[in-house]
Parts: structure tokens; sequence; C-alpha cells
């Protein structure tokens, strides 16, 4: 199994732990058959490109949080940081050169 595999599974997981959602309930709300997401889960199947998308619109998260936990939190904070830190510097910058 490839660690992106095990990552989607930890993440995967996680988040349905999060919103305290059954596999029976996850795969209702994705429209899938149950065992799916157990096979998911359990490494003997990989969700297709819509399913991933289904799944992550039942969790009410970004897809790429499967990937990357709170990638979306992440994103988020370094736009911060450029539009606190990064984009005065370069406003200084072009000041004192021009």
């Amino acid at each position: 199994m490839s660690s992106y595999q095990e990552i989607f599974i930890e993440n995967l997981k996680y988040y349905r732990n999060q919103k305290n959602i059954s596999q029976a309930k996850l795969a209702e709300l994705c429209e899938c058959a149950t065992p799916t997401i157990g096979c998911i889960e359990s490494a003997r199947q990989f969700p297709s490109f819509e399913l991933l998308f289904k799944i992550a619109d039942a969790l009410e998260i970004n897809p790429a949080d499967l990937f990357l936990r709170n990638a979306s939190e992440t994103v988020s904070q370094m736009k911060n940081i450029l539009k606190g830190e990064l984009i005065p510097m370069l406003e200084n910058f072009v000041d004192e050169r021009f």
C-alpha cells in the first residue's frame, strides 16, 4: 500500500469519526454500496475520482483534506501570512526603489 493511500485512509477515518458518521451512513450520503466504504477503509479498494469528491462533500471538507489533514486551514494560514507579512514587505520594497 502506498503512503498516500495510508494517509488517505487515516484521514477518511479521522473525518468520518469527527462527524460521527458510520460507514453505512457515509455510503448512503455518497450514494454507493455500504461495503464500498469498508473496502476503501481497509485498503482493498480505492475510490474513483467522483467518489472521492462525494466523500469530501459528505464529510463537509475540502477534497485535499483527505490527503493532507487540514489542508484548507493550512492554505488559509498561508494566505494570511502572505497578506500580513509578505505584501507589506513588497510594498516597502517598491516604495524604497521607486
